[in-house]
């Protein structure tokens, strides 16, 4: 892209319509930063761009078997006669953590509302008469109760989520007293198209979009939610996917994060893996650039076997609320092609599993099958059907529904 072009669309952003301007001022838009993640457009192929800008430098190597935790076992002899001496012990420390206050759950709401059909996948029925909002509700209710206080809730919505979002939680405030319930709007951006202009529409207007879970640090910053449980005494944050059910709160793994947290490798955040199927593809933590962290595999350089890592991120961590609020991390952004229209357009994400390269990691095998699962991603109505009756076994069995 040239120098002219890069003028160019300053002057297209400086003409959007006032009231676009003014919601994507609401939601941290950053026009200096688009107009310099823009200046590549147009230079090469999309391949060397996003080679260059991707791919991590120097040497990558899996991590060792004992830098992949395991969850204690629930007894010492493997029948479930008794809960082991270590399962109690890092359970205790958990429920205490919970019974201080101490805990925030959020959970990653936001995204386009596209891949079930348009409708905002919070109000999709999950299982039968409850949508995906009503599990986690229930779940936060659940432990609210066990915890003798309520554990704030925070769903990240979206501009295509937010209102739908509300006004559900609405009407379970009236019903359940939900106050506790909060919402906050991840980023928002305007698409590019291949030359690094503004990207429009069929509809004439700026084509608009979210830039990924990876927005969830900085929108939780620019809310004052984390400020104001810090100051309450806050201590942890959990975040998951909506729509992993089986990602839920769990006193025995808090009470892991905890100990290593206080310990003094002082762990700031405990991302969960979970064994590969045949065929599975995401972000593995591998040593790369000094430390143990997580990289999806269009960031590994191209000579590197995926399958020498035999377990991948599951999109959920534990994280120090501390190290959340204060950690400079460095974003990548990385350049993705969409169809919009018919037409090809350009948008920027970032991915929120670059918290492992920001801040001291560890990693823990979780299950994911039966109703142990802690990994029941749901991306669409098919893997919906195929999924439903192991959230309906996972949510009997923790006491949910």
């Amino acid at each position: 892209m040239s120098p002219h072009a890069t003028h160019d669309l300053q002057e297209e952003l400086d003409t959007i319509d006032p009231d676009v301007r003014a919601k994507l001022a609401r939601a941290g838009f950053d026009a200096a930063r688009l107009l310099d993640l823009a200046k590549d457009l147009g230079q090469g192929t999309a391949a060397e761009r996003r080679d260059k800008r991707n791919r991590v430098p120097g040497p990558v190597e899996p991590p060792s078997e004992d830098e992949i935790w395991a969850i204690p076992p629930l007894s010492s002899d493997g029948e479930g006669a008794a809960p082991s001496e270590r399962h109690r012990e890092l359970e205790a420390l958990g429920l205490e953590a919970l019974k201080k206050g101490e805990l925030a759950f959020a959970v990653l709401a936001g995204g386009m509302a596209t891949r079930m059909g348009g409708v905002v996948k919070a109000l999709v029925e999950a299982l039968p008469g409850h949508t995906f909002l009503d599990v986690r509700l229930r779940e936060n209710r659940l432990w609210s109760a066990r915890a003798g206080k309520p554990v704030p809730l925070w769903l990240m919505t979206s501009d295509a989520t937010d209102e739908p979002t509300r006004q559900a939680l609405a009407a379970h405030r009236a019903d359940e007293g939900d106050a506790h319930v909060k919402t906050f709007l991840q980023d928002l951006g305007p698409r590019l198209t291949p030359d690094g202009h503004l990207f429009h529409g069929d509809d004439g207007r700026p084509s608009l979009y979210s830039p990924g879970h990876g927005d969830l640090v900085d929108a939780l910053r620019r809310s004052g939610l984390l400020r104001d449980f810090l100051a309450a005494g806050g201590r942890y944050v959990w975040i998951a996917n909506l729509d992993n059910l089986g990602a839920t709160i769990d006193p025995v793994l808090l009470g892991l994060f905890i100990e290593n947290h206080a310990a003094g490798q002082r762990v700031d955040v405990m991302c969960e893996v979970t064994d590969k199927d045949p065929g599975d593809r995401g972000g593995i933590p591998v040593h790369a650039l000094g430390k143990l962290q997580v990289l999806e595999e269009f960031r590994l350089p191209r000579d590197f076997d995926a399958s020498r890592v035999s377990v991948f991120n599951t999109n959920t961590f534990l994280v120090s609320a501390e190290a959340l609020q204060t950690a400079d991390i460095a974003w990548n952004w990385f350049e993705v092609e969409k169809n919009v229209d018919g037409k090809p357009a350009i948008q920027f994400e970032r991915l929120l599993q670059e918290l492992t390269g920001a801040m001291r990691a560890a990693y823990v095998r979780v299950p994911r099958r039966g109703a142990a699962s802690r990994f029941l991603p749901v991306k669409d109505r098919e893997e919906l059907e195929a999924r439903r009756n192991t959230i309906l076994e996972v949510a009997r069995s923790r006491g949910i529904l």
